[in-house]
């Protein structure tokens, strides 16, 4: 696997280096576009609308559309942005696990240590265990910041980012709101159906049946002769910074706990004080 990035994730005062990896990969037959007629490759340009010209990708710049009007935003007023440049991962909480909606969760990493010790690391995914927690994360993946769920997946730590709550549409179907009768009887046929397809679930016991005919297929034509050669058809082809290790790791911990309770003790309202009872 190819590193994509690498930083270090933060909770309090420990410091754990990470480097980051895509923790899945498509699988599907990549398939180009020809012309019918003589198996010639299919490209596109990028034409300017106004005055016609192919536009090399490095004068391209981004715009907004709204109401009729369009803003242009140039490289660098994009580079102006305040974004975050951080290399850093950091913990913002730490939540039950069955709180983080699965409707939400995004792409998957996975994340190795990246130090000479991985004392930090495997403290981390021991207490995320024995807690049963998952801890919510905020990072800044290609200019964009990302809020991702950090937990385990057997010895390895999975960062998943999340789509932010805006993203996820509300289920509104009136159908779901009409009162439906469903008798005892008709429970009961249904949970023995349910029954008779239990089974423990193994994810390579299932197949993309599509993509394994089209393979067959493609095979098939090449072994028929039906295939043209590449340079006729398509023309020919075509700083890391690395986080210091904590050094007293145990230290880090308490002050960080310590920190941590005068924070919320100083966010709790002063309780307000009872009148004093009158004597008579």
């Amino acid at each position: 696997m190819r590193t994509i990035w690498k930083g270090a994730l933060t909770f309090g005062l420990v410091n754990v280096p990470v480097k980051v990896y895509s923790a899945t990969e498509d699988h599907d037959v990549p398939l180009h576009q020809v012309h019918e007629k003589d198996g010639g490759r299919i490209r596109y340009q990028r034409t300017c609308e106004v005055c016609g010209e192919t536009v090399a990708y490095a004068d391209i710049d981004k715009a907004y559309v709204e109401e009729g009007q369009t803003v242009v935003l140039t490289k660098d007023d994009l580079a102006a942005l305040p974004a975050e440049k951080s290399r850093e991962i950091d913990v913002v909480e730490f939540v039950p696990s069955d709180q983080v909606d699965l409707l939400t969760l995004d792409k998957p990493y996975y994340l190795e240590p990246d130090s000479k010790s991985a004392k930090a690391y495997v403290l981390l995914r021991k207490t995320l265990e024995q807690t049963d927690r998952t801890a919510i994360v905020r990072f800044t993946l290609r200019q964009k910041t990302r809020l991702a769920a950090l937990r385990v997946r057997g010895k390895v730590l999975v960062l998943q980012t999340l789509l932010w709550a805006d993203e996820v549409r509300e289920a509104e179907f009136p159908a779901l709101d009409e009162d439906v009768r469903i008798s005892k009887k008709e429970l009961e046929m249904s949970a023995a159906l349910v029954d008779s397809y239990s089974a423990d679930f193994d994810p390579e016991a299932f197949v993309d049946e599509y993509q394994k005919e089209l393979r067959t297929l493609i095979d098939a034509k090449i072994e028929a002769g039906e295939s043209f050669e590449i340079a006729d058809t398509f023309g020919e082809a075509d700083a890391d910074s690395k986080g210091g290790e904590v050094i007293d790791l145990m230290e880090a911990l308490r002050e960080s706990v310590a920190r941590s309770k005068e924070k919320r003790a100083s966010e709790k309202p002063a309780k307000a004080k009872k009148p004093a009872k009158k004597t008579g």
